[in-house]
């Protein structure tokens, strides 16, 4: 299976079609054609559903696409990181995490780096604490920051100085932002929109189910999400109210929103993560020397 091969089966994933893959690529729709269907021999499995003028993935075709993305992605950086030892320090630097604060501060750190080195370039992916440690996990990302708890077992680490504090979003004629705080009985008759973290099964503990207590089970969860701005969306709608951290959402007097945080006050940690034994570029080694300079042991 070669890496050009895959690259050609992703067009095609793409385009939704060998004439408009070929057209892409420049290369002639018989050649394009061949290759996939060697591909599809080789696997033995069939990777496209074939109608008159277009292509669509089979589900073992959907299967190869993942694996391909992650393979074409890490053949990527490599090519990137071998590039960048032949020049002054320059290249890419792939940093993975949730929506949080702390994001500031590294966003410092990137911006004095690459002041001093403007051939650096950085690649940001946001995720829960899976999605991150599974891409950093495969070498798809050199540092993640993780919202506390989280399991630092596999991983070389920093403590953040930040703390993200929890809390709801809503909107500012709603009855509950009539309070300064909002307590745990204010939540069992509201639909509420849960950020994937605060209600991760994968999250052992799980600081808002322990917070909430044993009446966890009974909070109407009328839908979860990944990202505040979407959450945010649905607030507005009136579709209910967002579990979030603060200082993510828009909730300035220009806003129909506003943030109560809980009571008692619920605070996440943080953490800047590697893997453990990571080579890395130099691009990426001077930008783990400036965390530590920022962030000591």
């Amino acid at each position: 299976m070669e890496i050009r091969v895959l690259r050609y089966f992703l067009a095609i994933a793409r385009e939704g079609s060998i004439i408009n893959a070929a057209n892409f690529l420049h290369v002639t729709s018989p050649t394009l054609s061949r290759q996939i269907k060697e591909l599809e021999e080789e696997l033995g499995h069939q990777l496209f559903s074939r109608k008159s003028h277009s292509m669509s993935l089979t589900s073992e075709g959907m299967i190869l696409r993942k694996r391909a993305e992650e393979i074409i992605a890490m053949v990527d950086k490599t090519e990137e990181e071998f590039s960048a030892m032949e020049n002054t320090i320059s290249g890419d630097i792939y940093i993975g995490g949730g929506e949080t604060q702390a994001i500031r501060q590294i966003a410092e750190i990137a911006k004095g780096l690459r002041d001093d080195y403007p051939g650096i370039r950085y690649h940001l992916y946001s995720g829960n604490a899976q999605d991150v440690t599974e891409r950093l996990d495969k070498g798809l990302l050199d540092f993640g920051i993780l919202i506390q708890p989280a399991d630092l077992s596999k991983y070389d680490y920093l403590d953040l100085p930040d703390k993200d504090t929890w809390g709801v979003l809503m909107r500012k004629d709603s009855p509950l932002a009539e309070k300064a705080f909002v307590e745990r009985q204010d939540l069992l008759d509201v639909p509420l929109i849960c950020s994937r973290q605060a209600i991760s099964p994968q999250q052992t503990p799980n600081e808002f189910a322990d917070w909430f207590g044993e009446d966890f089970e009974k909070l109407d969860i009328a839908a979860t999400f990944n990202l505040v701005y979407n959450a945010a969306m649905m607030v507005e709608a009136g579709a209910g109210y967002a579990i979030t951290i603060d200082k993510l959402a828009n909730t300035s007097d220009g806003s129909p929103l506003c943030f109560r945080p809980l009571t008692p006050r619920l605070e996440s940690g943080l953490n800047i993560v590697w893997k453990k034994y990571q080579v890395f570029s130099p691009a990426a080694t001077m930008f783990l020397e400036r965390v530590k300079e920022r962030f000591p042991i």
